[in-house]
């Protein structure tokens, strides 16, 4: 199970900006533009996605087709922006509100699974045209409740290769200040009068390792067709089905596990939604079940909650071991969405034989 994805999926625009040839703005606005890209997710080692039905190719990547989709014009507050739908698997994943003129791009608002706008605050700058080598500038903002802080530079201006073609493009380059970690760096190559035709973006955790890498390619477009497919929504959620499962580990990319040492420095726990709806407050309570005369019964230790961004939205809940280590016992972790208990991971601290 991954990381909270959304520590990077606000800041990782993938909407992608193109140009016709005769275009009035460099990012093409027209209802029905539709680009193609194909995806590649390649996990660090040790990193397991949570969803166990994903499929592999032979070098344990995942590949998944990827369309955006100019859905028209959307009010936004006092503004009026063009909003930009990326299309995976079959649903809406990522919303973009842009306002976009012939001095660039400036992102709004965005909105995760066809959840709420989420505004920038204040708004977030994204290009700049004509784009020039060198060029660099900073966003310090909101969007939505997460606070974000993230570095721009273009580096250089080189030929790159994609499915679609040989390009001469320039290489936009995002750091991520905060949050962090993981650590996350954005390439992106900027084609002037066609747009953005190529995204690499790396995550990588505190001591360098891989967490995950995301690569975007142009395969086709722009052009003018329908809209996407969308896959059937059931009618109501199967009886009984969870809100949203988790799993402890000793980091935070390891194998579950229930049985910790009282050195430890952190417990991880790791919750993945269901079926969860946006907005969610999903809390996490540490409870010691029985730590013999340290503490009484099923005393509470921490509480801390995080909002839910859509049904499949990710996180991780931490807690860290007391000056004088952890006391030997049981233990467990309560996970509620909203006011309904989601789920319940007991475990215990014992000392290593």
């Amino acid at each position: 199970m991954l990381a909270p994805v959304k520590h990077f999926v606000f800041f990782l625009c993938l909407v992608c900006a193109f140009g016709f040839a005769r275009a009035e703005t460099p990012l093409p606005s027209a209802p029905g533009t539709i680009w193609h890209y194909q995806m590649t997710q390649e996990f660090g080692e040790g990193v397991h996605p949570s969803d166990k039905s994903l499929k592999f190719d032979a070098q344990g990547k995942l590949l998944t087709p990827t369309d955006i989709y100019v859905a028209g014009k959307q009010r936004v507050g006092d503004v009026d922006t063009f909003k930009y739908d990326m299309y995976r698997q079959g649903a809406v994943a990522l919303t973009e509100f842009f306002t976009v003129d012939e001095k660039g791009v400036t992102a709004i608002a965005r909105a995760v699974e066809n959840g709420e706008p989420l505004l920038c605050v204040p708004p977030q700058k994204i290009l700049n045209f004509p784009p020039r080598v060198g060029e660099k500038w900073n966003y310090k903002g909101s969007v939505g409740d997460m606070e974000t802080e993230q570095e721009y530079e273009i580096v250089g201006r080189e030929s790159v290769q994609v499915p679609a073609g040989k390009f001469d493009a320039f290489n936009l380059r995002l750091t991520q200040v905060a949050p962090t970690p993981p650590k996350v760096v954005e390439d992106r190559w900027f084609v002037p009068n066609t747009g953005y035709v190529k995204f690499v973006t790396t995550l990588t955790l505190e001591n360098g390792n891989l967490l995950q890498r995301i690569t975007l390619e142009l395969s086709e477009g722009p052009k003018i067709a329908e809209k996407p497919p969308v896959a059937s929504a059931p009618s109501a959620s199967p009886a009984g089905k969870k809100l949203l499962h988790a799993a402890l580990a000793k980091e935070l990319t390891a194998e579950p596990t229930t049985i910790f040492t009282p050195d430890l420095e952190k417990i991880f726990c790791r919750w993945q939604g269901d079926a969860l709806n946006n907005g969610d407050k999903i809390r996490c309570v540490w409870i010691a079940e029985d730590v013999g005369e340290v503490a009484p019964p099923n005393y509470k230790l921490d509480e801390v909650s995080m909002t839910a961004d859509g049904p499949t939205a990710a996180g991780t809940f931490t807690l860290s071991r007391p000056d004088k280590g952890w006391p030997s016992g049981r233990y467990r972790v309560e996970l509620y969405a909203g006011d309904q208990l989601a789920d319940t991971l007991s475990f215990t601290i014992t000392a290593a034989k």
